[in-house]
């Protein structure tokens, strides 16, 4: 929530609705705009009468500020008028409003009547938002009926419009879900034969759909990769994953959400009754845009129900090029070259949820041209990928990552993925594939790319195999970077600080440090989206010798820097240079440099 400068309201101000003559009238005396603006503003408005809000009217036309010549966009709009009018500025946040509550406080009738949303309530206050400051007869009413007191807040007409709607919608979907109480869950698991026989699904089960529906809509809306339904004691919790941290959405009845799960599992072709044992599935949904989005699902029992995760693969995300993947030129180069060879072992290392599977996506969506076949053997799949022949592993019917990939090797591939290398013999019917000629690309968990050797001679890979068939590693992070509506330069950052942490490694070039600061684009986080770090280590003759001599972490982290790998930490270290984080991500998120 940002709020502008409590200024007095002024004595000639109305006490009506809003007029856009009028607020030309006060753009002009506060010297927001010029003289030649207003007429040019008059002009443009006056030519068609609009059923618009004022502050929207006036937005379209493109205004322009007098001091910088730059374009007032509703938003500044609406922060001008707050200060001038001596109420607070609020761009809505739907993630930090409790719906409940809000239907709880007036109905949507008197809402849509007054034009009002309440998006705050607590034990002696309601804050409700308003595009209209004059008009304020309904504030006694609200007070007397809510029992609070009210606080009058300044936000975007076309966001209290959009948000009535679908809190009001939301929270009655929800109400009558929960009134349907535990009978919701089980008649959901009569859904597949009720669609069967073409009977009218009552009002209840509706209501639970357009629940999901609007849980689905709203994570996509969010930018979510993950959504959480959590059972707990006294009530069911909804959480998001956002730029790789959990918030809070929602909190519902329990036999909501057990009805909600019901829902969703029967759509993702899972056991609808079973609830003793984990269960995966998948949906396919589309997002606003139109586009094709698939969510991957697992369920767990737990001591007060089902938690169900759905994790959200949007094809603009998941499939980027090298750039948007956050490859610097030093990298996305050696990778390009590696990627291009005929035969051997690529490998992709890291933690669970640092971008292992968007990278190998990414890079295989790139050399699937149709003169090749890429074939991937994976538990589960991802993603699907038109351009690949895609394999899930099935360990009930012992079809693990060793018996899909020697499968795979009598189906004429060029280049072969396999999820990801965990015992010796899938490390073996790995080599053996590289061996006769085919590419294989892997992930394996290991903390930096020298490390990867190490763990295949755990697996036991005999090191002359290693050497006949790794052709490089690839370690990664993810970071969160830094929300370029609110980043600033910080002064007080020490480019020395910095140098200490990537000792003895020289730090060339460029150092323009930002600081988080948060605004409302980014939830006060001060950060918006994530980038990869890259720790790319190439397979040398040297290197080679050296997991012969001396196979240590040490000594291989220093063979493979000589070689022109850049540790992670390093990696991390430029980035923050460049002013796309900061330090405290780098460090938090990649492992200290070795001697």
């Amino acid at each position: 929530m940002s709020h502008a400068n409590h200024s007095k309201p002024r004595a000639d101000e109305p006490s009506g609705p809003l007029d856009w003559r009028s607020l030309v009238r006060w753009l002009l005396a506060d010297e927001v705009i010029t003289a030649s603006e207003a007429q040019r503003i008059h002009t443009r408005c006056a030519q068609a009468e609009s059923v618009q809000h004022p502050l929207v009217r006036l937005a379209s036309v493109s205004i322009h500020r007098a001091s910088d010549d730059k374009p007032l966009d509703i938003e500044a709009l609406i922060q001008w008028l707050a200060g001038r009018t001596g109420l607070a500025y609020l761009r809505i946040d739907p993630i930090k409003v409790d719906v409940g509550k809000v239907a709880d406080t007036m109905s949507l009738a008197y809402a849509e009547h007054h034009k009002i949303l309440p998006v705050q309530v607590t034990p002696h206050e309601v804050l409700v938002a308003t595009a209209e400051p004059f008009l304020t007869g309904w504030v006694t009413e609200v007070e007397r009926q809510s029992r609070r007191s009210v606080r009058r807040v300044l936000a975007n007409p076309q966001d209290i419009h959009r948000y009535t709607v679908e809190f009001f919608s939301l929270a009655k979907s929800v109400r009558a879900a929960a009134k349907a109480g535990t009978n919701a869950s089980s008649s959901f698991e009569q859904l597949v034969e009720l669609g069967k026989s073409n009977k009218q699904i009552d009002a209840n089960d509706q209501s639970v759909v357009q629940v999901v529906d609007w849980l689905w809509q709203y994570a996509f809306d969010q930018r979510a990769s993950d959504i959480h339904l959590e059972p707990r004691r006294e009530q069911g919790v909804i959480r998001f994953r956002i730029d790789g941290m959990l918030h809070p959405v929602y909190q519902m009845p329990m036999g909501v959400l057990g009805a909600m799960t019901a829902r969703i599992k029967l759509l993702g072709r899972m056991d609808v009754v079973e609830k003793r044992r984990p269960q995966d599935g998948r949906i396919k949904t589309r997002n606003p845009g139109g586009d094709e989005v698939e969510m991957r699902i697992s369920t767990l029992p737990t001591a007060f129900g089902e938690k169900m995760v759905m994790r959200i693969f949007d094809p603009d995300t998941t499939v980027k090029d090298l750039d948007a993947l956050g490859f610097s030129a030093h990298d996305a180069k050696r990778w390009e070259s590696l990627v291009k060879r005929p035969n051997g072992i690529i490998l992709v290392t890291g933690p669970t949820g640092s971008g292992k599977t968007t990278t190998l996506y990414s890079t295989l969506k790139r050399i699937a041209t149709e003169e090749v076949n890429v074939s991937t053997v994976e538990d589960p799949i991802e993603m699907i990928e038109p351009a690949f022949n895609q394999t899930q592993v099935q360990p009930q019917l012992d079809f693990g990552f060793p018996e899909g990939l020697r499968a795979l090797m009598r189906q004429d591939p060029d280049i072969i993925m396999v999820g990801e290398i965990r015992d010796h013999a899938t490390a073996e019917m790995a080599v053996q594939a590289a061996l006769t000629g085919h590419l294989v690309f892997s992930t394996l968990h290991t903390n930096d790319a020298p490390s990867a050797v190490t763990r295949l001679m755990e697996l036991g890979i005999a090191p002359y195999l290693i050497n006949a068939t790794l052709l490089g590693v690839l370690a990664q992070r993810l970071v969160r970077t830094l929300c370029k509506h609110c980043k600033q330069p910080d002064e007080s950052a020490s480019r020395q600080a910095l140098i200490e942490v990537v000792k003895p490694w020289q730090m060339n070039g460029t150092y323009k440090p930002f600081k988080s600061v948060g605004c409302v684009d980014c939830r006060m986080t001060g950060f918006q989206g994530r980038t990869g770090l890259y720790e790319l280590l190439v397979v040398s003759e040297t290197f080679k010798s050296q997991i012969q001599r001396e196979p240590n972490t040490n000594a291989l982290q220093r063979q493979a820097i000589q070689d022109g790998m850049r540790p992670l930490r390093l990696a991390g270290a430029l980035r923050v240079a460049e002013g796309l984080t900061v330090l405290d991500e780098v460090l938090s998120s990649t492992p200290a440099l070795g001697n």
